[in-house]
């Protein structure tokens, strides 16, 4: 392990050890950052939120019905069920929530708790606009 380390002294804490595996107590490691950069952390969510703030996007153009899980796949009496200009907009503003969402995580840092907060938070709304997608973009 020590060896490792001499050659590789910049990388001495991206190496994340797996723990003691074979002869003489040897460690199995593999690089990999134990805590990213910080603005490493921002770039990538916003990144990660405007990906999906042009996905709203492409559903209020009316241009998403291919992305919408089961829409996409029902022949057209079932398809016939659905308001797709309802659906569309449930889609939609799940997508921005989800931006949102996504957005924001680099705030929390490396508190857990409020991690583990969000993340309930955002599967319950996520629960709520299946509920939605379900009734109120159904055709009666």
């Amino acid at each position: 392990m020590n060896r490792i380390l001499d050659f590789l002294p910049l990388y001495r804490n991206t190496l994340l050890c797996l723990g003691d595996f074979g002869r003489n107590s040897e460690k199995i490691c593999i690089f990999a950052p134990k805590n990213l950069n910080y603005h490493t952390m921002i770039i990538t969510s916003i990144a990660f939120a405007a990906l999906f703030l042009i996905l709203a996007i492409v559903f209020i153009m009316g241009k998403g019905d291919m992305l919408i899980a089961g829409y996409n796949t029902a022949d057209a009496e079932d398809k016939k069920k659905y308001d797709i200009n309802r659906l569309r907009i449930v889609m939609a503003v799940i997508s921005v929530i989800t931006a949102g969402f996504i957005a924001i995580l680099p705030v929390f840092g490396d508190n857990k708790d409020a991690q583990l907060g969000s993340g309930v938070v955002f599967m319950l709304i996520v629960f709520a606009f299946a509920i939605l997608a379900n009734t109120w973009a159904k055709n009666k």
